[in-house]
């Protein structure tokens, strides 16, 4: 567990009330470094977030809650977020899929993530808009996740229309970590952490090694090294950091297979249809962050550069467009991304509350590189499309927000996002240049009249970019055939009414009513290299949180979720929308009492979903219950045992519905294609503290 060093001219104090719990975070929102908050991360393992948050479906998962979780692979943590799931239908080295609200967010559209303030999604990538990938991600050393959901947040912008996640990493830890896992289907991990003072700050340094097999016939042999270097100077509120991340991974992929080959017996659920999938990555940054903090005012400043790299190796129809050499296809991905995120606040008190007004404005620039190859084995054997994309963006907020009186609050924000588009493509006819821009207002009112409970109304319009690809197309690459342009950014208008109460003591509970519209779900199709416009939908839903800790050792988490996904108007082929989450829960018990022994059970539940808009096709429902053992055999040595899928259930971690064709078939078959959830297996970690 990752926790910052004290520093000796600060007293630990104890936090209750909410005006301090707002001071604390409003501080730590970069780095949690300040003894107090994480004298806060301590004493509970979910913030109190009365007085606040702005709605009732924002929230800080902490520390603790975070390093009780078991999670199969790193971007898993992000299910901490209540009514999100995270699931996988390829090798790990791939982005995860995520759900949440009622979307198929596909590989991360409409879920904002960043790390540090470093955007993870990756803009017009070559497999999937808004790209997510976490695996660089290093769970120890995260300190906090900040979660919201809904268009209603001025200071966020692309993807953040479904939800936001937001990891903080910390400065300092409060001691070294090294730590040796080993367990079934060939995984092993090592790591060693630390941070050293040095005579002004302090540096911190971390290295992972990885490598996996997972359960299948053809094994995934992920292997993974992974390395943070940071150096940072005073605190959270004032100080600075710079820091250096290197991620570099490759691996074989087992992707979904057709129902039909396993029920007639040509091959297992864990066999693969094309051995030669796969892939490589690699991540490197150079980041930093620096804040400072009066009586009156707050600035920040972060910037970053990036430098990723994918080559991805697929085939999802087999051999239905090339019989003889089959479809896999390759999709590269080289990009560098470079921004600046830079804001202002000045806080105004009066005799009946205070004030706090935000400016602020956020650059990014990506530089990419990437295309769509017909291959075998690997081979390259034609190309499809390749592509130089300069994708430019300037985001522009202002927010502002004010308490009332001791009941009332608002934040009433708007940002104005500009877009430029520059596609150089390998045909003439889809090269070109477009530029977008939109003004997203927002608005929310907090009433809290009560020492234990808030309402919350919460309206805003947001966006999310679609493929600079698409903005420019004119000829479809793959048949030749003429395309309509999409639009660059696509509109979204959401509300919500919640309320948050904390009536019984241990007991935090949150309950929310949204609707969220988009103009129109357009995507780009990596693995066609061409665009899909879909039409308007409306999403409604609820969500009901509880975290309840009835005695110092044990807590529960329950989380409950129901989203109803239509497209708006008539549609021919019908309204559902394919892939859409209809229901999730989650259901998590963790038992410490601080003494030798802990432990922790959670149970998932990721509901049926239409695969065809005429919901005539569905996918089952999934069931996972996974489990933690931790024994502390004295103060620096530790022993955890983790299992996953206890219960053995041979569920769908993913299911689509589309055509294929295997070998031997006339013709191709639409049919169910999924990916196994993994079979029950073991870990276990030995930790050493220093």
């Amino acid at each position: 567990m990752a926790r910052s060093k004290p520093s000796s001219s600060i007293k630990a104090v104890s936090i209750k009330s909410p005006l301090k719990y707002a001071l604390l975070l409003a501080l730590g929102s970069a780095q949690a470094d300040d003894l107090g908050l994480q004298r806060v991360l301590v004493d509970g393992s979910r913030l109190n977030q009365l007085g606040v948050a702005d709605a009732a479906s924002a929230g800080a998962v902490t520390q603790e809650q975070l390093a009780a979780r078991t999670v199969y692979r790193p971007g898993e943590m992000l299910e901490a977020v209540p009514g999100l799931v995270v699931s996988q239908h390829s090798g790990e080295g791939k982005a995860n899929q995520f759900y949440l609200r009622g979307f198929n967010l596909d590989h991360g559209t409409d879920l904002r993530t960043t790390v540090d303030g470093m955007p993870v999604n990756q803009r017009s990538h070559a497999h999937g808009q808004g790209w997510t990938d976490l695996n660089f991600l290093i769970p120890e050393l995260s300190v906090r996740l900040d979660y919201k959901k809904g268009p209603y947040s001025a200071q966020e912008g692309d993807f953040a229309s479904a939800g936001t996640a937001s990891v903080v990493y910390a400065n300092r830890l409060l001691q070294g970590v090294a730590s040796v896992s080993a367990g079934q289907n060939g995984y092993g991990r090592a790591l060693l952490a630390d941070s050293v003072e040095t005579q002004r700050g302090s540096l911190l340094y971390a290295v992972e090694a990885l490598h996996n097999d997972g359960p299948f016939t053809n094994p995934d042999n992920y292997q993974k090294l992974n390395a943070v270097l940071r150096y940072s100077e005073g605190y959270a509120n004032n100080g600075f950091n710079v820091s250096l991340m290197a991620y570099k991974a490759d691996w074989n992929s087992t992707d979904q297979i057709p129902l039909r080959a396993v029920q007639d017996g040509q091959i297992g659920r864990n066999d693969a249809i094309d051995n030669t999938d796969g892939g490589k990555a690699h991540r490197y940054s150079l980041s930093g962050a620096w804040r400072r903090t009066d009586d009156n005012s707050a600035s920040k400043v972060n910037a970053y550069l990036i430098a990723n790299q994918l080559d991805l190796w697929s085939n999802f129809t087999y051999f239905m467009d090339d019989p003889l050499h089959g479809d896999q296809f390759a999709q590269p991905d080289k990009r560098v991304t470079s921004g600046l995120n830079a804001s202002h606040s000045w806080h105004q008190h009066t005799d009946t509350g205070n004030s706090e007004t935000t400016v602020g404005i956020q650059l990014q620039n990506d530089n990419i590189f990437n295309g769509l190859l017909n291959t075998q084995a690997r081979r390259t054997l034609s190309v499809t499309r390749q592509d130089h994309i300069v994708e430019s963006s300037a985001g522009l907020f202002l927010e502002n927000n004010t308490r009332w009186s001791p009941a009332l609050r608002t934040v009433a924000g708007a940002r104005l996002d500009g877009y430029r588009f520059d596609v150089q493509s390998d045909r003439s006819a889809n090269t070109g240049k477009v530029n977008d821009h939109l003004l997203s207002p927002s608005l929310s009112v907090i009433y809290g009249p009560w020492q234990t409970a808030e309402v919350y109304a919460n309206f805003g319009t947001g966006f999310h970019s679609n493929d600079a690809r698409g903005a420019t197309i004119t000829i479809d690459p793959k048949t030749g055939l003429a395309a309509e342009k999409v639009t660059p950014l696509v509109r979204s208008r959401g509300m919500e009414l919640g309320a948050r109460t904390a009536w019984l003591p241990g007991l935090q509970t949150s309950l929310s009513l949204y609707r969220l519209d988009f103009d129109s779900e357009l995507v780009y199709i990596g693995d066609a290299g061409a665009t899909e416009a879909g039409p308007p939908s409306r999403r409604y839903g609820v969500e009901f949180s509880n975290y309840y800790k009835p005695l110092k050792w044990l807590s529960v988490d329950l989380d409950l979720a129901y989203a109803r996904a239509r497209s708006r108007g008539e549609q021919e082929q019908g309204r559902y929308i394919p892939g859409a989450v209809e229901g999730t829960g989650q259901l998590a018990i963790t038992v410490d009492d601080g003494g030798p022994y802990s432990a922790s059970l959670k149970l998932r539940y990721f509901g049926p979903r239409p695969l065809i808009e005429d919901n005539s096709v569905r996918s089952s429902s999934s069931m996972t219950l996974n489990g933690r053992f931790g024994w502390k055999i004295r103060k620096d040595l530790a022993l955890e045992l983790e299992a996953f899928n206890i219960t053995n259930r041979r569920d769908s971690a993913i299911d689509y519905y589309y055509e294929s064709q295997l070998k031997g078939e006339t013709a191709a078959v639409a049919d169910i294609h999924f990916h196994p959830i993994e079979s029950r297996s073991l870990r276990a970690t030995l930790i050493k503290h220093f």
